[in-house]
Parts: structure tokens; sequence; C-alpha cells
């Protein structure tokens, strides 16, 4: 990282550190095309494993992940379910429409959480004016809603719904590891209630790039066909494999530091005039700042703050995301605390302008 800028804008901005980068340099590769990169093949077995299922399927993006799951629960002209604010509704381009010939029926979490009752309430019957719902979506952890940890018990409330009903369900598990460690339930019991789940390595585990999908071996061997279709079958993907293969054994544990100075900072600006915060809300490595009108937008405030060499990601008109990550320190959370307690202090240079656009919070 730049020493002279604090960057919380994602924790994708985290870098692979020397010890990961020997491991990738070292690493044994093939043609995962042909299912001949040992290196993949260790990664997608191990990973089936932690999560208790039977394969796994390494793919180039989340994204990516995600709309394979779709394409595998949902044909076209069905719909899938989810939450308002989950990221394969808000960040992938309504992938799912455009790839896939599919619909969402979202409904409206309380910050990112929503119940089985309303999903129930959004379950079409059997008719030929209707389109049929095959699949339920969760996201966990839910990164709109500030790392919120979706409670479990709902989580199989939801699952068991939906299995009742015939639908497929699928874990958008981007962080899963950190609702996992920070929840001290595992990782394989999350998934336990889900056919296929997505989990990412390029956010807080470090990695460069990759994310994989597990579910059973018929539905991982359908996978492949989709993700060559989608352009993500790639030759020596050992090279990045092995950066994930490291970071499952070297960065899991180690989430609970970026679970710490999350609080670290949302603690040490709580007190700051104009800006609202919810301790009880930080659970992982997300804190959400509320801006008051007479700091300016969430956008000029961030510009401000990157200005002192803090950059942070405005979420909304009025709410700003900062991520804790590897390598961030808790002398680097002290210091860009003293820079927002500073640029806070000082009136806006002007007016403020309308900059309500979508923003992106990956």
């Amino acid at each position: 990282m730049n020493s002279a800028r604090i960057d919380l804008r994602s924790d994708t901005v985290t870098c692979p550190t020397k010890a990961m980068r020997r491991a990738m340099a070292e690493a044994e590769v093939g043609d995962d095309v042909f299912g001949e990169d040992p290196t993949v093949c260790r990664l997608e077995a191990r990973l089936a494993e932690m999560l208790g299922k039977e394969a796994a399927l390494f793919v180039p993006s989340g994204t990516m992940s995600n709309q394979i799951a779709v394409r595998l629960h949902c044909g076209r002209g069905e719909a899938f379910l989810c939450e308002a604010d989950c990221h394969i509704y808000r960040y992938e381009q309504a992938g799912y429409a455009q790839l896939s010939g599919v619909a969402a029926r979202p409904v409206k979490g309380n910050a990112g959480i929503a119940t089985a009752e309303q999903f129930a309430g959004q379950l079409l019957p059997e008719n030929l004016h209707y389109s049929r719902t095959t699949m339920l979506c969760l996201e966990n952890t839910h990164n709109r809603s500030g790392g919120r940890i979706l409670p479990y018990e709902e989580v199989e409330a939801i699952c068991r719904w939906a299995h009742e009903h015939d639908l497929a369900t699928h874990l958008d598990g981007a962080r899963l590891l950190n609702a996992a460690v920070a929840s001290g339930i595992g990782a394989e019991q999350w998934s336990g209630h889900f056919d296929t789940v997505s989990l990412c390595f390029s956010k807080g585990m470090g990695a460069p790039v990759g994310s994989a999908l597990s579910g059973t071996r018929a539905m991982i061997e359908e996978a492949r066909r989709h993700r060559k279709v989608l352009g993500g079958g790639m030759r020596q993907a050992g090279v990045i494999a092995s950066a994930a293969l490291y970071a499952l054994d070297h960065h899991v544990q180690r989430l609970a530091e970026d679970h710490a100075t999350a609080k670290r900072l949302c603690q040490a600006i709580q007190s700051i005039p104009g800006i609202r915060v919810q301790p009880e809300l930080v659970e992982t490595n997300m804190v959400l700042l509320h801006i008051a009108p007479s700091l300016g937008t969430a956008d000029e405030f961030a510009a401000r703050l990157a200005d002192e060499g803090l950059l942070v990601l405005a979420i909304s008109e009025s709410q700003i995301r900062a991520v804790t990550h590897l390598p961030i320190t808790e002398q680097n959370i002290d210091r860009a605390a003293e820079i927002i307690r500073r640029v806070a202090a000082q009136a806006p240079s002007g007016p403020s302008q309308d900059t309500s656009r979508a923003r992106y919070a990956g």
C-alpha cells in the first residue's frame, strides 16, 4: 500500500503479500479448460470440502459465479427471489436478464435482512400469466448494509421455506468467510442450507483475482459449460489459483483483525459532529458513515478526505462506506479517524451539488 494514503474504499484493493506472490511464482500449472491444472484442481477440492459440497469451480469473478448460478437454477422466462439491495440485483447490470433471459423479484429487507414471510408474499401461483419462480438468492455478508451478517435462524427459515416450495437456493457468499469468522458459525454450516455457494478470494482474502462456485458434482459439471460460454475458461490458471489456496491457508482467521480495526474506526469517529455511525451494526469489516447536509454531499466529503490522503467510497447522496482489510493497521485507522475529524471541522468550500448518481460498492 502507498504509505502516503490510506485506502478504505473496498477490501478489493488488498494486494498479495510477498509470501503469496512467491506461491504464485512457484505454482504448478496446466491447461484448466482441459481440467489439467493441478493447482486449480487442489483449490476446487479444498473449497468444496470446506463448504461441505461435492465439487467447486474456479472462475474469474464473483459476478460470473453468481450469473452461472442463475443459469443453473433458472430457465429463460423464469424468475428468482432476492433482497432488493443485494449485489446480484444492484451491481451486476441485470446480467440475469441480459445473459439468461431471467427476471428478478426483489423484496426490500430491513438493512439488507429480509424474512421468509416477505419472500412468501412474492411467490406467484402456478398460472400461465406469471413467470415461474425457481430460485432464491441471499447475500452474506450483506455488502450494501455495511457488511451485516444475516441472522442464522432467519437464513435457516428462509431456505427451509424455499425448499418446501421447490425453489433452488443460492448464496452470494463473496464475504462468507467474514461471516463465519465473526459469528463463530462455520462456513460449512452456513453453506449447508444452499444448493450453490459463491465465494470470493479477491476481497479481504488478499488474492489478486478469482472466485469459486460450489455445489453438487452434476451442477458443477454443468457450470463448466456456462463458464466457457461466458468467457471464463482459463488456461494456466494455477498462477492465480495458488494465491487463493495461500489465502485459505493463511488469511482466513486474520479476517478478525479487519473486524477489529473496523470497530476501532467506528469508535474513534462516533462523536464527530455531522457524522453518524451505528456501532451496533459494525459486525465485520465495514463502517457506514451518514453525512449531515452541513458537511456537503457524501461525494463532496469523500473528495475532501481524498485531498487529505484518505480514500473512502460514497454509496449514496449522504452515505460513505469505509472498509478495512489487509494490510490496514491500527495506526492507519487512527490516522484515518484524525483526517475525518479534521475535515469535518472545516466548513465546505462551496454549495452542495446534486451528485445523486448511481455508485458502485463492490
